[in-house]
């Protein structure tokens, strides 16, 4: 059973927007959680991350244009996409429950995929010019 799944992704101009959303399992839900990225062929890197106190960390290139959020009565992560630009062009996967660092530090974490403890398969975000 996946415990996270996410959707929303899918093709717009640049300058538009898109919500992403990932349906997690109660349990999980209440971990810090974030959104990630892959660039084609390349690595992996963080986006945007929320932890338990509800404190809120992005990365420099999506500052002022994503907003990270939670639905608790729906146990659902939420990344709204604003202003999209063709370098935003990835496969968005969301993480949960960062275990003993804050979710800031998972957030930059080395390897990646050290700093969550959970992934979601991910949805293809595409930004055409």
């Amino acid at each position: 059973q996946r415990r996270l799944v996410e959707s929303g992704g899918g093709s717009v101009q640049a300058g538009g927007s898109l919500r992403l959303a990932c349906a997690a399992s109660e349990k999980i839900f209440s971990t810090a959680m974030g959104w990630f990225r892959r660039f084609p062929r390349q690595f992996r890197e963080g986006v945007a991350v929320i932890d338990t106190d509800g404190s809120i960390n992005y990365v420099d290139s999506v500052k002022d244009r994503f907003i990270i959020s939670k639905d608790n009565a729906k146990n659902i992560l939420y990344l709204q996409m604003n202003n999209l630009k063709p370098e935003d062009t990835a496969m968005y996967s969301c993480a949960a429950d960062s275990g003993a660092m804050t979710a800031h530090e998972a957030l930059y974490a080395e390897p990646v995929e050290s700093g969550f403890l959970h992934w979601g398969e991910g949805t293809q975000v595409t930004v055409s010019s």
